[in-house]
């Protein structure tokens, strides 16, 4: 069973940055890894993806602020995470096929 831990929420002020990092304990990043939100009281929704040719898709309010990327080396996908916004506060979870990580919560606030 791949597992998978996320890391690097925390509280940050409006138009800060923060980095989001997935830790897989197998190699599937390679072939596809994603990033989740759930807002409270919100479905989840997909944030952003990357496949195995490193093509990388943005939900339209992630676009020009977020960027994915992924180390194979090291089996980890990151979320960089610019300008911050209030409306970005959520628990963010990386997923990759089957497998979901426990989430991690950014709180965006003054």
């Amino acid at each position: 069973q791949v597992q998978l831990v996320e890391s690097g929420g925390g509280l940050v002020q409006p138009g800060g940055s923060l980095r989001l990092s997935c830790a897989a304990s197998g190699s599937i990043f390679r072939i596809y890894a994603a990033w989740y939100r759930q807002a409270p009281g919100k479905q989840r929704e997909l944030v952003a993806q990357i496949n195995s040719s490193g093509t990388t898709t943005y939900a339209d309010s992630a676009k020009g602020r977020f960027t994915i990327s992924r180390d194979n080396a090291k089996n980890t996908v990151y979320l960089q995470m610019n300008s911050l916004k209030p409306a970005d506060t959520a628990v963010y979870y990386c997923q990759s096929f089957q497998h979901w990580g426990q989430g991690t919560q950014v709180t965006v606030s003054s």
